[in-house]
């Protein structure tokens, strides 16, 4: 009996002492310190270099502090039920550093990673079950390493363009990396450059850029890994030279949500998605992508957008305001992408355009949307190189050089793609744009309702040659039908394809003008009520939505039952 009494006991011992609290005081600490406990924590984050998180660690700053460096981990591992955590832990006395996340009235205290001159504020390379939470990273310029030594013995021979991120999470190693989990973190001022710096207005125009950026948070998937479970919440992503929020894999990145995020006045994108599968995203608010507010910003960028990418399921977000000389839409859909579903979302205000898929995508949808005032950029010389566009099918699927001459691919594309039960709403002092390409194969576009109270043109795709006048074109397989335009001029004449039943008149909108969803709630009932039609198959396609063809409830969650009202709100009373 005493021996198994000794035996329990040693047991309990082992598995209390299994994981390591390490504890970083700026302001009471001292590196000679042992850093595992509250009374003796280092002060600064070198010591972090010196040791190995094991699973079921944790590595704690101060909060209210602020720490100068940098946090670099490689081939950390915790598990499912002992992840690794990187947070915050409460001095006995007042903070000084405060943020507020404004998805929560409670105040949230962070520790601040002020990694100016460093190439990142977080770098996780190769590891799984890592908890991040309650920080805030800045990087504003300083001088710019082109890698750290630790990720530069990583990547060995290969390539990798440099980059100052907020948070940088890489696999690069063959092998699974999961469960990397970021929560209330406030990534904001990244910028690879200093403050006298000025980009070009060539550098904007550029694919991707010419020179060095800064990203909030960036995930890299390189050849024969596979990294899956990411989620990013409640986090707050804002003045960062490009990206707020990337993923660029080969198919290789699975399993992400982003959820209830503020990303706001990036250079580039809002979010971006290369390579991702079976996803989701939702309640985030993107405002301000492509901002021009810095210098050395891109100053171009989309509130979100996809290539390459699959299963992804992109609703009740905000993208507002973004602004560029080309792309800057709210929700783009990029060449190479399936199964891209873009349904509840309010887009506003974005210069690039609302509706955009371009060439070899499939089977892709946006449905129960409301777009307010989007596409207004005019194309010109110096100014913006593209047009921009309420409605935008594109045949572009990228360029090669034939000849030392960058030409653009055959386009073909897109396939089956579903548009339908939208609010578009465009004022009066805005020319609505449209572009439909001849190589578009498939689409249902329906139960739209088309609110333009000025002009509207046809305009050409710009990334493409424009189509030939004099060729007579047949697009197969296109439902385009029972769609409700104030006027007749609102879908142009020469638009390769035309509406078979239209309906025209006014939806009397509670307050037209206005940026809330429930601004377009229909009054004319007699317009509007039970006049959709049931979404039908398009010919020839086998796969239909992954989200199914029939919306169970519109854009403000109230149930469709029946036959669907017009437009992104359901005003029947059943």
């Amino acid at each position: 009996m005493l021996n198994k009494c000794l035996f329990l006991l040693l047991l309990l011992l082992s598995v209390s002492t299994y994981a390591t609290d390490y504890y970083i005081n700026a302001e009471q600490g001292n590196d000679s310190n042992s850093g595992k406990s509250i009374e003796a924590p280092w002060q600064t984050l070198i010591k972090v270099k010196g040791i190995q998180l094991q699973a079921g660690d944790r590595l704690l700053l101060g909060a209210g502090q602020e720490f100068l460096g940098n946090l670099e981990f490689s081939n950390i591992l915790g598990t499912a039920k002992k992840p690794i955590l990187i947070s915050t832990y409460q001095p006995t006395y007042q903070p000084t550093y405060v943020s507020k996340n404004k998805s929560s009235s409670k105040i949230i205290k962070h520790a601040k990673i002020n990694a100016k001159g460093k190439s990142t504020g977080i770098l996780l390379i190769d590891s799984s079950y890592i908890n991040i939470s309650n920080l805030s990273i800045s990087a504003n310029g300083g001088s710019f390493p082109k890698h750290s030594e630790l990720l530069r013995s990583k990547l060995g021979k290969r390539k990798l363009k440099p980059k100052r991120v907020g948070v940088y999470v890489l696999a690069i190693e063959k092998g699974l990396y999961s469960h990397i989990n970021i929560d209330n973190v406030e990534v904001k001022d990244v910028f690879a450059n200093n403050s006298e710096f000025i980009r070009s207005y060539k550098d904007t125009t550029s694919a991707n850029g010419l020179e060095e950026y800064g990203f909030g948070m960036f995930f890299i998937s390189m050849k024969g890994t596979e990294l899956s479970h990411v989620t990013v919440n409640n986090s707050h992503i804002s003045n960062v030279s490009h990206t707020g929020i990337k993923f660029n894999g080969k198919r290789s990145i699975n399993n992400v949500i982003l959820s209830n995020n503020k990303v706001f006045d990036t250079g580039g994108p809002g979010m971006q998605m290369s390579g991702v599968m079976h996803s989701h995203v939702h309640h985030n608010e993107v405002n301000g992508s492509g901002s021009n507010k810095d210098a050395r910003n891109w100053a171009r960028g989309s509130g979100m957008w996809t290539w390459g990418s699959s299963d992804i399921i992109v609703e009740h977000n905000k993208f507002l305001n973004a602004k560029g000389p080309g792309d800057s839409a709210g929700f783009h859909i990029d060449f190479n992408c399936n199964n891209i579903i873009v349904q509840y979302n309010l887009s506003a205000n974005n210069a690039g355009g609302f509706l955009e898929i371009l060439g070899n995508n499939y089977n892709n949808a946006y449905r129960y949307n409301v777009s307010i005032n989007d596409g207004y950029r005019v194309k010109k010389k110096g100014v913006a190189f593209q047009e921009g566009k309420t409605f935008w099918l594109s045949g572009f699927v990228g360029s090669e050089v034939k000849n030392k001459k960058r030409r653009p691919k055959k386009r073909h594309g897109p396939y089956n793609s579903y548009l339908y039960n939208n609010t578009i709403f465009v004022k009066d002092e805005i020319t609505a744009k449209m572009a439909v390409t001849r190589v578009a194969q498939g689409a249902v576009v329906a139960n739209n309702i088309f609110h333009i109270m000025g002009n509207s043109k046809l305009v050409a795709g710009d990334q493409y040659v424009p189509e030939n006048k004099k060729d007579k074109v047949k697009l197969d397989n296109f439902i385009f039908e029972n769609n409700l335009f104030l006027k007749q001029s609102n879908w142009p004449k020469e638009v390769l394809v035309q509406d078979n039943s239209p309906i025209y008149g006014d939806a009397k909108f509670v307050n037209p003008g206005g940026f809330n969803i429930e601004d377009y709630t229909p009054t004319n009932l007699a317009l509007v009520q039970d006049k959709g039609i049931e979404i039908p198959t398009i010919i020839g396609d086998k796969i239909g939505l992954i989200v199914g063809l029939k919306a169970e409830k519109d854009i403000l969650g109230n149930p469709i039952q029946g036959k669907p009202d017009l437009g992104a709100i359901e005003v029947s009373q059943k």
